[in-house]
């Protein structure tokens, strides 16, 4: 088949049904053409020529040209005696040729065989598969985060394939609600996770499951919330049983809950209907962690609340009747609690916290009794007065053992004398046994470890400064690492004597620093880097 003038227009006309069905860029399909036919016309002349082809926009006529680009002979070698040319070959069609030139020369069209037409067809329907994955991919790369309409197309091995208008995407089968099926040509209403460019063409990844696909569902179904009045905060989802989400008003006229929940239930009634049923508690959120704790829980009370922000850990102290409420079927409450505050939520009953109470109330009276030589009523005296330690005992101010019943400054002095003698002997055999050991003075003189846990650090291999400065944070502090899928707990070395993560990096930065292992200035100009990259201001400058 030649190219001839009686189907040059064509050419140009089928490019345009072509993007017009495609919904691309007509010019793409007719590079397309171009690079097919400059591939049939180097079947023909030769696969060592560099054959171009160029199709005029307007009339359709394909022109075939052969390019032969001039090369530097002392930097590269004549290898394509077809495509290149010396500088001193160059000189009969240039008058004074340059590395780079190019030499072109119109040639012949070329007949099309069966072949070379097949090849073409190929070449043009790759480019055209290519253009519209490529819009599809700009199509969809904004729209993550966003709910989508579609139809149901067909379901594999669990994955639901959904027509979503201008290409297909996937709903995975842990990303659907359990009791859901689907039919072929069911509508279906999904959020739009993930918008990935892949080998086979762009994946659009669809979820029903996502807290998110809640949030735009309420933002669809409150005006407030779509207006920024009402604010979602936080939100938690057992797919298809129950969820909680926390929302707060910027409006003091607006109750955030109640427009949440609409007249008589309707705004909150057309999500849940979405969503299969889906129970939803729709709690105010606050500022202060115990306080939204104890909304979250709801609908169980709480006596008491009990935060230790460092350990990220929450102690709630329920009354006997509530705790089963407060866990909730198969331990759903507190779960979706614990996911919408971030923090690890241990219940109790009020039996249970007072018998720990008594339990640490006898364990600190005890430890008194025995180091500080006290009868009972005096340690109780002072453990009822909040002290936990002998540290705190001895290194107190004595105005704050004055308050104590029955305490004068003779007694407070003699209480507190008995308290560091009693630490001074611990520490002594503390450093004893760490000698034993074999510690060397240069961890012995390092700076925040106590005798205690040179020990600790001895018993575990640690003898010296070189040691303790190949330590990890977490093998000092411990820490948490995920096998399986499950979180198991790492114990540190250090960890019973409350080092945490910070302290132990800091430390161990310390020894590597008195080593010569680290330059301080390094870390100075780092955290200035870092510092520099977190602040928007500095990176607008």
């Amino acid at each position: 088949m030649a190219i001839t003038s009686a189907n040059q227009l064509e050419l140009l006309q089928t490019a345009e049904a072509v993007a017009r069905e495609k919904m691309i860029d007509p010019g793409l399909v007719v590079e397309a053409m171009e690079e097919s036919l400059a591939r049939a016309a180097k079947s023909r002349y030769g696969a060592e020529m560099d054959i171009r082809v160029s199709i005029d926009r307007k009339t359709g006529k394909a022109t075939f040209t052969r390019v032969r680009t001039v090369i530097d002979p002392e930097t590269e070698e004549l290898e394509n005696y077809q495509a290149q040319l010396t500088p001193e070959q160059a000189k009969q069609y240039l008058e004074d040729p340059k590395p780079g030139d190019e030499i072109r020369d119109e040639v012949p069209p070329v007949e099309m065989g069966r072949i070379a037409a097949q090849s073409a067809k190929q070449v043009i329907l790759q480019k055209v598969r290519e253009a519209e994955r490529d819009r599809q991919y700009e199509e969809f790369k904004d729209r993550a985060g966003t709910i989508i309409n579609g139809v149901v197309k067909r379901e594999e091995y669990g994955n639901v394939i959904v027509d979503i208008g201008r290409g297909e995407a996937v709903l995975r089968r842990n990303e659907k609600i359990g009791r859901e099926s689907y039919r072929p040509n069911d509508r279906i209403r999904v959020y739009i996770k993930d918008v990935r460019r892949e080998p086979r063409g762009p994946q659009i990844f669809l979820s029903r499951t996502a807290p998110e696909f809640m949030e735009e569902l309420f933002k669809m179904e409150v005006p407030e919330i779509y207006d920024g009045i009402i604010e979602i905060k936080a939100c938690a989802r057992d797919p298809g049983s129950r969820a909680k989400i926390a929302v707060i008003s910027y409006d003091s006229s607006i109750d955030p809950v109640g427009a949440c929940v609409g007249m008589r239930g309707s705004r909150v009634q057309a999500v849940v209907n979405e969503l299969q049923g889906e129970k939803i508690d729709i709690i105010p959120w606050n500022e202060d962690v115990p306080t939204f704790l104890v909304n979250a829980l709801q609908p169980a009370e709480v006596s008491k609340v009990v935060l230790d922000e460092d350990a990220e850990r929450i102690e709630v102290v329920v009354p006997d009747e509530q705790l089963s409420l407060a866990i909730g079927r198969r331990g759903q409450n507190v779960r979706l609690a614990s996911q919408l505050t971030g923090l690890d939520i241990d219940i109790m009953t009020e039996e249970e916290e007072s018998q720990r109470r008594q339990a640490e109330f006898e364990e600190r009276t005890k430890l008194f009794m025995d180091t500080l030589d006290l009868d009972e009523f005096f340690a109780q005296l002072l453990v009822a007065e909040g002290f936990t330690s002998l540290e705190e005992v001895a290194y107190v101010e004595a105005d704050e053992l004055l308050v104590i019943d029955g305490v004068d400054e003779g007694t407070a002095e003699e209480l507190q004398a008995r308290a560091r003698d009693y630490i001074d002997e611990q520490n002594r055999k503390a450093l004893e046994r760490a000698r034993e050991l074999g510690v060397e003075d240069s961890l012995v003189d390092f700076e925040g470890l106590t005798p205690q846990m040179i020990v600790a650090l001895a018993e575990d291999g640690v003898k010296t400064l070189e040691d303790f400065a190949t330590c990890a944070d977490w093998e000092l502090a411990g820490g948490w690492t995920t096998v399986d899928g499950e979180r198991v707990k790492d114990d540190g070395v250090l960890e019973p004597f409350d080092v945490d993560l910070e302290e132990a990096q800091a430390m161990v930065m310390t020894a590597r620093i008195q080593l010569g292992w680290v330059d301080p200035d390094d870390l100075v100009a780092a955290e200035d880097e870092e510092g520099a990259a977190l602040d928007p201001e500095a990176q607008e400058e």
